[in-house]
């Protein structure tokens, strides 16, 4: 699974699996203005990537950046297209 909403903490918790070998893997989406750089995720030690974001009611999107290539979420609640030719990955909080 991609995400994993904790309705007590009010926090998502986006997961990237399948690249161990990355060095450095980043969230980027409409909530932080698609920096590529600005939420770095933790590597844990089954070889994923995971980062929690505080987020209130609404529809977000999102994709990874793993060393420097953006990457599309296979597993995404929802995806839509981008203008880049590619799809973002969607979630929705209610």
């Amino acid at each position: 699974m991609a995400i994993v909403a904790d309705r007590q903490s009010g926090e998502i918790t986006f997961i990237l699996s399948g690249y161990p070998d990355a060095k450095r893997v980043y969230l980027a989406g409409d909530f932080n203005r698609w920096d590529p750089r600005k939420q770095r995720m933790a590597k844990y030690r089954d070889g994923s990537f995971r980062a929690r974001l505080p987020l209130g009611p609404g529809a977000y999107q999102y994709k990874f950046v793993a060393d420097g290539v953006w990457v599309s979420d296979p597993a995404a609640p929802a995806q839509v297209a981008n203008p880049f030719g590619t799809v973002n990955g969607v979630v929705r909080i209610d």
